[in-house]
């Protein structure tokens, strides 16, 4: 198999399957990325969801031979990177089957290479000034130490922290859920123009391709797996970011979260991840440099081995469903097939066990979260 057949099927499987769709990942592992994009043209690839794939794939620049994709991307000021370029972060490998096809990438400088000496600082959008505040400072003060910070580019804490950096004259990686070309949040789009001119910008998402709620949630193993510690500075106890900070501790990578008042909401999340010891209290800039040098020299951080949770026995297609319903009111059956990016099969099977086991149920022709004590 030559390596510009490998990434040709590589960059058309980006651009057809949702980011880290297990069936898709299933297929190419076992006949590999070229003959699997075989079977899905010839339509003998026995997905449940082949067709809408072939719909996508042929409307894409992968469905036209040569350069197109490439020419396209450099067009709009960027590159594709996969794993057969010498660009591509070997850290990704840590994803497994979850690992990206291929990634979207703006700015001049090398993504392999930020990678190696990055740290993720993320939390909520719906952030303080305290959490405001430790983000910026913290991130001015790892980028003065020629760390790398990586974040979403999202409001709060993610923007604290790449302006942090960028105020200390450091590099930053913005991971976007979208494509590279479509600024978001719109507000953010100065900013974004910056970290790419200054940094990266990168993304899993083909060029154009809006934000999607599943695409929040994937890109956040991105996050994680880039990096080589992630710093969770305010977090809610059901948030995404808690989701980044989980990717990064069943990769074994160091975690840490920086504690807030013991009354406040947006740490709720950093609390219960510090005494579950998923997370290590960090105090300071200081901390993380700590633990990253204990994580280079192959020690062990404090944490211990996490009980599993009621939502660890669910298997990824039930993930994926309940992480698509929203926080709040109901969701048409539509609208959270479209959410979930799963086949609308999967989908009610999955929702018959999520309600079985009391994590959803249904309101008005859709569905709705039903919230549990304790739930985790």
């Amino acid at each position: 198999m030559s390596a510009p057949d490998l990434r040709s099927a590589l960059v058309a499987w980006a651009h057809c399957a949702e980011p880290a769709d297990p069936a898709v990942a299933r297929l190419c592992r076992r006949w590999g990325p070229v003959e699997a994009l075989d079977r899905l043209t010839s339509g003998s690839s026995g997905l449940p969801h082949g067709p809408a794939l072939q719909a996508r794939l042929a409307a894409s620049d992968a469905a036209v031979p040569g350069t197109a994709a490439d020419d396209r991307a450099r067009a709009a000021g960027a590159r594709i990177v996969t794993r057969t370029d010498r660009e591509w972060p070997g850290q990704l490998a840590d994803l497994g089957d979850r690992a990206p096809f291929a990634l979207w990438v703006a700015g001049a400088a090398d993504l392999r290479l930020l990678a190696l000496r990055s740290v993720a600082i993320v939390g909520a959008r719906a952030c303080s000034a305290y959490g405001q505040e430790v983000a910026r400072d913290w991130a001015a003060a790892l980028a003065e130490l020629q760390w790398c910070v990586l974040s979403g580019g999202a409001f709060g804490i993610d923007a604290a922290a790449h302006r942090g950096a960028l105020a200390a004259g450091g590099t930053t990686v913005c991971v976007l859920a979208g494509g590279v070309d479509v600024a978001y949040p719109r507000a953010h789009e100065a900013l974004l123009a910056r970290i790419a001119d200054e940094g990266l910008v990168a993304s899993e998402s083909p060029l154009g391709e809006p934000v999607r709620r599943q695409r929040f949630l994937s890109r956040n193993r991105l996050i994680a797996a880039l990096t080589r510690a992630t710093v969770v500075v305010e977090a809610a106890e059901r948030s995404g970011t808690i989701a980044t900070a989980r990717a990064a501790h069943a990769m074994n990578r160091p975690v840490l979260a920086v504690p807030g008042p013991v009354h406040s909401p947006a740490s709720a999340g950093c609390h219960r991840m510090i005494q579950d010891r998923e997370a290590v209290l960090a105090r300071c800039p200081a901390d993380v440099v700590a633990a990253l040098d204990l994580a280079q020299a192959g020690a062990l951080l404090p944490t211990v081995a996490v009980a599993p949770s009621r939502r660890d026995a669910l298997c990824e297609a039930e993930r994926r469903v309940l992480d698509a319903m929203p926080t709040r009111g109901s969701i048409g059956p539509g609208a959270l097939v479209a959410a979930a990016a799963l086949p609308a099969a999967s989908v009610w099977a999955a929702l018959a066990i999520l309600e079985d086991g009391g994590w959803v149920k249904p309101d008005a022709g859709g569905w709705r979260l039903a919230r549990l004590p304790g739930q985790r």
